[in-house]
């Protein structure tokens, strides 16, 4: 069971990833970073994607869950050049952190790496 920094090195072997990043959406705080930073910068890109996890995890429109299913499991967000998958991790805590990728457009693959990140937050081990 890979720890944070073996998932967040498997993260940026998919293609067209440029970063990645483990968040606490609660603080806004990166607890583990890869590659490049959206912006530049980890700690404002963390705490940004933050922000848009904390809306819709905490708004019923987006958490409605059915029996047995997260409330939330991933959100994506696309611009011109690239995409932002941010990916709930499930833990034995108060499962407020996600994994949040940074992928290129044109060489990324979205359903991929989707179905990647929810593995690779499923075998996540924190602590």
């Amino acid at each position: 069971m890979p720890g944070i920094d073996e998932c967040l090195l498997e993260a940026m072997r998919l293609p067209g990833a440029r970063g990645a990043a483990l968040v606490d959406w609660t603080s806004g705080l990166a607890l583990g970073t890869v590659g490049e930073a959206p912006g530049g910068d980890h700690e404002t890109s963390a705490a940004e994607a933050a922000e848009l996890a904390r809306l819709a995890a905490e708004h019923g429109t987006f958490a409605t869950a059915r029996a047995g299913l997260p409330p939330v499991e991933d959100l994506i967000v696309s611009n011109g050049d690239s995409y932002h998958l941010l990916r709930f991790v499930d833990t034995s805590f108060d499962s407020s952190v996600f994994l949040h990728l940074w992928l290129g457009r044109e060489e990324g693959n979205l359903a991929l790496a989707r179905i990647r990140l929810g593995e690779m937050a499923a075998r996540l081990v924190l602590g």
